[in-house]
C-alpha cells in the first residue's frame, strides 16, 4: 500500500533514518518532512499525509502545539516522538489526540510497524456487531461514522477511541482485559503501554461525560480491565439479501 508519512523532526539525522527505513521496509511510501510546527502545518494541508511522525521537542510551536491544532482540522493518526523516562510527555501527547507514541531513541523497525499498526486501525472498520448502539436516554453511539450523541450534541470520536469502544460494545457487561485490549485495539500487550490505555479510556469518559469516580458507562475493574454497562437497545443492521 502506498502511503505518505509526514515527519516533523529537526533533527536531519533523525529524519534521514526514519527516511531510510521506510523506503527499505516500505516499498513505496513517501516520506515527506518538516523541521517545524508552522512548515508541518503547511505541508500537512497541502500534502494530505495518511499518517503523522511528530516530535514533541521542535523549535518555536511545540509538537503539542502541532498536535492540537492538527486534531481540530482531521483525525489522521499521529505518532509523538518523545524523550525517554517524559512520562508527562506522553500523557499531555496522548491527552491531546496522539494515537501512539514512542521513545527516543527508538528502534527504526519499530517505528515503522507502529506506524502500520496506527493505519490499519484508521481504516479497519469497527469490530461491534451493531453499528449504532442507544446506551442509554441521554447516549447513543454512532460507530460507523466515529461519533457519540451525548444528550444531542455530536461528538466526535478519534479512530483508536472508536476501536475501543467497539471492542467494549462486542463485550457489553463484560470485562475486557487490558492486554486483550492493548492487542486487538493496538496490535501488541506491552505492559509499557498500559499508560496509553488509561489515557485514552480517560479521553473516552471525558467525550461520553462519565465520571471515572461515578461511572455510568464505563467501569473500571481493578487489576483486570474495563466493563461497559448494558446497552438499552442494540439495532442490528438487517440480513443481507440472498
Amino acid at each position: 500500500m502506498a502511503v505518505k508519512i509526514l515527519v516533523v523532526d529537526d533533527e536531519p539525522d533523525v529524519v534521514e533514518v526514519i527516511e531510510l527505513t521506510f523506503s527499505l521496509q516500505w516499498p513505496g511510501s513517501e516520506v515527506m518532512a518538516a523541521s517545524d510546527g508552522e512548515s508541518a502545518l503547511k505541508l500537512f494541508q497541502a500534502g494530505s499525509p495518511d499518517a503523522v511522525i511528530l516530535d514533541v521537542g521542535l523549535p518555536g510551536m511545540s509538537g503539542f502545539d502541532v498536535c492540537r491544532r492538527l486534531r481540530a482540522i482531521s483525525d489522521v493518526p499521529i505518532l509523538m516522538l518523545t524523550v525517554r523516562g517524559e512520562e508527562m510527555e506522553r500523557l499531555k501527547g496522548l491527552e491531546l489526540g496522539a494515537d501512539d507514541y514512542i521513545v527516543k531513541p527508538f528502534s527504526p523497525l519499530e517505528l515503522v510497524a507502529r506506524t502500520r499498526a496506527v493505519l490499519r486501525r484508521s481504516q479497519v472498520a469497527p469490530l461491534a456487531t451493531a453499528s449504532r448502539v442507544i446506551v442509554d436516554e441521554e447516549l447513543t453511539l454512532d460507530l460507523d461514522n466515529r461519533e457519540a450523541i451525548l444528550r444531542g450534541e455530536r461528538v466526535k470520536l478519534t479512530p483508536t477511541e472508536c476501536r475501543i469502544l467497539s471492542q467494549l460494545v462486542a463485550n457489553a457487561g463484560r470485562v475486557v482485559t487490558q492486554k486483550i485490549l492493548l492487542a486487538r485495539v493496538w496490535g501488541w500487550e506491552s505492559d509499557d503501554d498500559i499508560l496509553m490505555l488509561k489515557v485514552h479510556i480517560a479521553r473516552l469518559r471525558q467525550k461520553l461525560g462519565d465520571d471515572a469516580h461515578n461511572p455510568r458507562y464505563i467501569f473500571t475493574e481493578r487489576g483486570l480491565g474495563y466493563r461497559l454497562v448494558r446497552p438499552a437497545s442494540v439495532p442490528f443492521p438487517p440480513p443481507h439479501s440472498a
